[in-house]
């Protein structure tokens, strides 16, 4: 269950409050933290974690952020929970994107493409003409009525 939002004022009154409330979009609801710390505990989670890495994994962390969370929840104005919660998701993002920030093969770009736009060549053009895509998007635009069957056929084997 996501935090009680209701206890929480418009207009947060300590620097605290206001930090949580801009960074409450990190927070997830509480059973995801639990079902993390579930899933990195498993058999399955360790013997992946032991082919990877060559040793388990610490999963205390989805623990602590459970703890908080449920804490939060159960108290809006816990903004010490609730900054700990935003931190570690902060560490757990920054984490996930190292290898994109420290990418130094790519170059990235500055600005969209000029002819970003431009018409799809001939060949894929008449690839996309009696595609499903192609049809959805009439439908969509009005050109066609939209049909019920598409003809493909719902056969089950029992």
């Amino acid at each position: 269950m996501a935090p009680q939002l209701t206890e929480i004022p418009p207009e947060p009154k300590t620097p605290e409050e206001h930090e949580v409330f801009r960074n409450l979009w990190s927070i997830r609801p509480c059973f995801f933290y639990n079902e993390e710390f579930d899933d990195c505990t498993s058999i399955k989670a360790r013997f992946h974690q032991y082919f990877i890495h060559g040793e388990s994994i610490d999963c205390n962390q989805w623990k602590r952020d459970f703890d908080n969370c449920v804490r939060f929840e159960k108290n809006p104005r816990d903004t010490k929970s609730a900054m700990e919660l935003i931190e570690s998701e902060r560490n757990r993002r920054q984490e996930r994107l190292k290898a994109h920030f420290g990418n130094d093969v790519w170059r990235k770009r500055e600005k969209v493409p000029e002819d970003w736009s431009k018409p799809l060549p001939e060949h894929l053009t008449k690839e996309y003409e009696n595609s499903y895509l192609e049809l959805k998007s009439r439908e969509m635009r009005g050109e066609v009525e939209p049909s019920k069957d598409d003809g493909r056929s719902m056969c089950v084997i029992m």
